[in-house]
């Protein structure tokens, strides 16, 4: 790692502590065998997935919100009653309003703290953090509370065999806070937005169409998974290649690549293209499947738990799907 980077974009937030949580109940790749036809070989060759969590009837996006900062209060000994702002990146919300991050100011008991769901699927948890670190930069707010949160088995065709493969449930929690002495963690960010492919995935609402593309009004997810594999490994590596480009970095000064867990196989192509190495990849595909706006969190805390995330270590970060929108962010870690 080089350590004479510099950020290249003006910021002041750190990083202060970090959560996550999985609901109990396992479902396996023989558990899929019961409910359609596939099986663990098929599952874990196109897919990289073993198993995934998935969410009790009782238990909805904000339950799983309310548990990932619970663990983060409990392992940093943190408060979180002087929080300023609440984002929460969730496309399973338990209702359009109230947003799950009101519900959270109002588990928690946090008085004067504004709040607001962020919807970009598969880049919430990267898009997120570049707002809270826009609104940490304001000087009018001091503390943000990010949360990545799904509960996607709520939303997944188990009748669909390209896509309840995939899907798992999960949060994870970032405490953002300003640093005293104006120095900040995120480096550089990027983003960009495809919306003409946006009915290439998609979850239907109140339209019966995505611009001139007619969709199925069922309320589940739909995805093209041969045409946002295209995407993925074309345009999702272009985006890499450019945040590294615009912050004067390449993939042997990064040490950790941390893409959103949609699918090992993007993973690996996204690797072959951007010159990261797998060695250098942290992913949450394994054990949890795709949880959209979680899986990065997902993926930070098992290298946290491990021990492989040191201190002062560069993360590039980047989420991408429905949209189809791509969020990145890199970091220097200081917890």
């Amino acid at each position: 790692m080089n350590d004479t980077i510099q950020s290249v974009i003006r910021s002041n937030a750190a990083i202060t502590a970090i959560g996550t949580y999985v609901p109990e109940r396992i479902l396996t790749n023989a558990d899929l065998e019961k409910l359609v036809d596939t099986n663990d070989e098929w599952i874990v060759q196109r897919t990289g997935i073993q198993e995934r969590h998935i969410a009790a009837d009782h238990q909805f996006t904000s339950h799983l919100c309310f548990a990932a900062v619970q663990n983060m209060i409990e392992r940093y000994n943190v408060e979180v009653n002087d929080i300023d702002y609440i984002l929460v990146a969730t496309s399973t919300p338990d209702a359009v309003f109230p947003s799950v991050a009101s519900q959270v100011q109002a588990h928690f008991g946090i008085e004067n703290c504004g709040a607001a769901d962020l919807q970009a699927a598969c880049a919430g948890f990267a898009a997120a953090i570049q707002l809270a670190n826009g609104l940490l930069l304001s000087g009018a707010y001091r503390k943000v509370l990010v949360i990545g949160a799904e509960t996607l088995s709520k939303i997944t065709d188990y009748s669909d065999r390209s896509t309840c493969i995939l899907f798992g449930d999960g949060a994870g929690a970032f405490l953002m806070e300003s640093s005293d002495d104006g120095s900040g963690d995120v480096v550089s960010m990027y983003s960009i937005t495809d919306g003409a492919r946006g009915h290439q995935l998609y979850r239907s609402s109140l339209a019966s169409a995505i611009g001139d593309h007619a969709i199925h009004a069922n309320g589940l997810i739909v995805q093209n998974g041969r045409e946002v594999y295209r995407w993925a490994v074309s345009h999702v590596a272009a985006g890499v290649k450019q945040l590294m480009t615009r912050s004067n970095l390449s993939a042997a000064d990064i040490d950790w690549f941390i893409p959103h867990s949609a699918n090992m196989r993007i993973i690996e192509a996204l690797c072959e293209r951007t010159g990261f190495t797998l060695d250098q990849t942290l992913s949450s595909i394994q054990r949890f499947g795709n949880t959209s706006a979680a899986s990065i969190p997902l993926a930070i805390d098992e290298a946290v738990k491990a021990g492989t995330l040191k201190q002062d270590q560069l993360m590039l970060l980047y989420g991408f799907g429905g949209g189809l929108t791509q969020a990145g962010i890199i970091i220097r870690w200081s917890l």
